[in-house]
């Protein structure tokens, strides 16, 4: 998964690729491209952690409270401006790239002014996604703020001293939520007060965003050392420490006792209508709750026939709830003993398909790619996941896996079919060719779209035995498990947000129909209520990517590239599922 984490009620944007585009930037309309690098820059003062994330530096100091009413004010007139801006433009007058960015920029104009209408600021944070968490990537010295020169220190200590604010201003709307009514699930507070009283420390070198101070360079001089050593120590002790205490006492003694028993958004006003304008922001499509929840249904059904197989194949003898048992807790698939043997085995994965991507691929990035264990304070709550590559290429693309415990890690939790997702041909490579291709506008080199980018990346787990993965069946029973995973979402997250479904209806599901411990499917469920539809995405892209190369396999026949395929599909980047099968449908009437 994108580093989910990033911007989910903001999102608004684009990846592209290496090839070029079929016009060249001499035949694309002028006007256009300075009005959609204005909008860039100018967004980029608005959100200096997107600037951070995208590798450019030059707001690393910043951090704004971006939910306040003054701040959406201020975002409603930058959108406006923008949807006036586009309407300038005749799409018809356009070359072909040009009016895939027209067709683009003013959906997310119309979705970005569609969503300020919502009061989701009344809660800035949840235990999944928020500056609380935001704050601890970044501060370690591990994550996307830089910690190089001189001032790329003092910028953070600039930005973590903003954070006091932030935190201030977050309790304010909290309050006005639960004033409102609008508050979030009692089950998600109690996961945000431990994540805020975990980072205080009283020995300041114990502290997470004490990372940076053990990896001063050694070009520092003594004077720096010691200002950055004060710096730092009342940054920790009388700025963040007071922060998150606040924070937490906030949630524990104030808050938590006003939150919702519920379990879905439409128990908050305008619920109910929140939650289609994020199935729609979200799935880049017009489907209907019940259309995706009956979706749900039939690739739930159609994939426990698969795993029946599976089960069939290796001779075991019990009911699929008993499978899942025995591949959940038989100790044959624990063999690790220590986090390096399990980085290990996902390195290994890289090397088994790197002789097969060449078939599939003509096009692969340059972007430099590494794994690595998610950092322990952030363990317990985390996926795996992929965190883009800085611009310049100095921060390579990383794929982090969360390991609290090695002698448990199970190897039929679909270890393969995770790397094809979050590594390797998944959004390491649709997210680095994207950021590689200098020739599209900055705002689709670095924009999302949840339902091409995971859908991209569901759509690669099918690809394993192609790669030459798979081959044992356990490992294709996990990678069932993924897919299964994904189309129980597509039933629950609906069922939460539109039917009632409780929180522990839900997590009962999701164990009966896959290998998921009660701990894995509680967080799942718990992420779908913090985020609603956002896990609609996967799902619905991959039935739509796999739906046009079948479509265009048939037509074809023996003509049919898949490489000229996916080639195609990754080249103009991360882009709204209407706006995909348009652009692919004339690639296929070419071919």
């Amino acid at each position: 998964m994108k580093k989910l984490i990033v911007f989910l009620f903001l999102a608004i944007s684009i990846w592209a690729c290496n090839t070029k585009p079929a016009t060249t930037i001499a035949a694309a309309n002028k006007e256009l491209a300075k009005m959609l690098d204005a909008y860039y820059e100018e967004r980029l003062q608005l959100f200096p952690l997107e600037a951070t994330s995208n590798g450019d530096n030059r707001y690393n100091d910043k951090l704004y409270a971006d939910f306040t009413d003054d701040y959406r004010a201020k975002l409603k007139t930058f959108y406006s401006k923008y949807a006036s801006e586009i309407d300038k433009f005749k799409r018809d007058d356009l070359n072909s790239n040009d009016k895939i960015s027209y067709d683009v920029f003013k959906r997310e104009m119309q979705m970005s002014l569609k969503g300020l209408t919502f009061k989701d600021n009344l809660t800035p944070l949840n235990q999944f996604y928020g500056r609380h968490l935001d704050m601890g990537q970044l501060g370690s010295g591990d994550g996307n703020q830089p910690f190089k020169t001189f001032e790329d220190y003092t910028h953070w200590i600039q930005r973590a001293t903003a954070f006091s604010v932030w935190a201030d201003s977050a309790i304010v709307y909290f309050r006005k939520g639960m004033n409102e009514n609008y508050v979030l699930p009692k089950a998600l507070v109690v996961k945000i007060i431990p994540q805020c009283k975990d980072v205080i420390v009283d020995d300041v070198t114990k502290s997470l965003f004490w990372g940076p101070m053990n990896k001063i360079p050694a070009s520092f001089n003594s004077n720096d050392k010691t200002q950055l050593t004060i710096a730092y120590t009342n940054l920790v002790k009388n700025v963040l420490n007071p922060a998150y205490q606040k924070l937490a006492n906030f949630f524990e003694k104030e808050y938590l006792p006003k939150a919702r028993t519920s379990s879905g958004i439409s128990s908050n006003p305008t619920g109910s209508d929140y939650y289609k304008y994020l199935i729609e922001q979200w799935t880049t499509t017009n489907k209907t709750p019940d259309e995706i929840y009956a979706k749900g249904l039939e690739e739930v059904k159609r994939i426990l026939g698969e795993m029946e197989k599976v089960k069939a194949e290796v001779k075991y003898n019990g009911d699929l709830k008993s499978f899942f048992e025995f591949m959940k807790n038989d100790k044959q698939f624990m063999p690790y003993k220590t986090p390096e043997e399990v980085i290990a085995a996902f390195k290994n994965i890289q090397s088994t398909i790197d002789p097969n991507l060449k078939k599939m691929f003509g096009n692969t990035p340059k972007t430099r790619f590494e794994i690595r264990q998610t950092e322990a304070f952030r363990a317990a709550s985390a996926s795996a996941e992929y965190n883009q590559s800085s611009e310049d290429g100095t921060r390579p693309g990383i794929f982090y896996i969360p390991i609290i415990d090695a002698t448990k890690f199970n190897t039929t939790s679909g270890m393969e079919s995770l790397f094809l997702h979050e590594a390797i041909p998944g959004h390491h490579y649709q997210i680095s060719l994207q950021q590689e291709n200098k020739e599209l506008p900055k705002f689709r080199r670095f924009s999302w779209y949840g339902a091409y980018g995971e859908g991209w990346a569901l759509y690669c787990e099918s690809l394993g035995k192609e790669l030459g993965l798979y081959t044992n069946p356990y490992q294709y029973m996990g990678a069932l498990g993924d897919e299964i995973h994904r189309a129980i979402r597509l039933v629950v997250d609906v069922a939460l947000h539109t039917k009632n479904m409780t929180r522990e209806e839900a997590i009962k599901y999701m164990m009966e129909n896959e290998a998921i411990s009660e701990q894995g499917a509680t967080a799942e469920i718990e992420r779908y209520m913090a985020i609603p539809a956002q896990a609609l995405s996967y799902k619905t892209g991959a039935l739509k990517i796999k739906e046009l190369r079948e479509k265009y396999t048939t037509q074809q026949g023996a003509s049919f590239s898949l490489k000229a395929y996916h080639d195609e599909l990754l080249k103009d980047g991360c882009l709204p599922l209407d706006v995909l099968e348009g652009k692919m449908n004339d690639w296929a009437k070419k071919n």
